[in-house]
């Protein structure tokens, strides 16, 4: 009986890191949405606020949601801060670049030892503006570098992500 135990927990355990390393996908790929090449990773950090997002379990119902990035010896280090219920919300991760330093991906981790993509495939040129996505077309960010995003510039991004077949009537908008 513990063989099958230990079985199911080797399989769990094999699951677990298959998905998060391939994005669990049954959504479909973002590998054909380029990312950001020239990239200028300097200009990059520093805190974003999120203008929308396609949700994951663990950002339901977060309101006034920011992203602090900091390169700290050599690594990306991340604190994204929410709230839910009036409670702050705080989780931090670690990431490195996915390739050359001059594009805008990364691999990230919240739950070490596990990995997922961190793809920025839109940026503005001043760097206030930036569509992020994961592995798949299932994870999407808007995050602005101010709280509030004109609604015409909203609609182009929203209409952008659209072209890249991401679906945006579920994207959440919080507060």
């Amino acid at each position: 009986m513990n063989k099958i135990i230990t079985w199911f927990a080797v399989g769990g355990i094999a699951l677990l890191v298959v998905c998060c390393g391939t994005g669990c996908a049954s959504a479909a790929s973002a590998r054909d949405v380029p990312v950001v090449k020239n990239f200028d990773a300097a200009r990059y950090m520093g805190t974003w606020h999120e203008i929308a997002r396609l949700p994951k379990w663990f950002e339901r119902d977060l309101d006034n949601v920011t992203a602090t990035y900091a390169i700290e010896g050599g690594m990306l280090r991340i604190t994204n801060r929410g709230f839910r219920n009036g409670r702050e919300k705080v989780s931090t991760a670690v990431g490195r670049f996915a390739g050359p330093p001059d594009e805008g991906a990364f691999r990230v981790s919240f739950f070490r030892p596990f990995y997922g993509d961190y793809r920025i495939v839109w940026l503005s040129p001043d760097y206030d503006l930036a569509l992020v996505t994961g592995g798949d077309k299932s994870s999407l960010w808007i995050l602005s570098r101010e709280k509030r995003l004109r609604p015409e510039r909203r609609v182009e991004l929203v209409e952008l992500a659209a072209r890249w077949g991401f679906d945006v009537a579920k994207l959440e908008y919080p507060r």
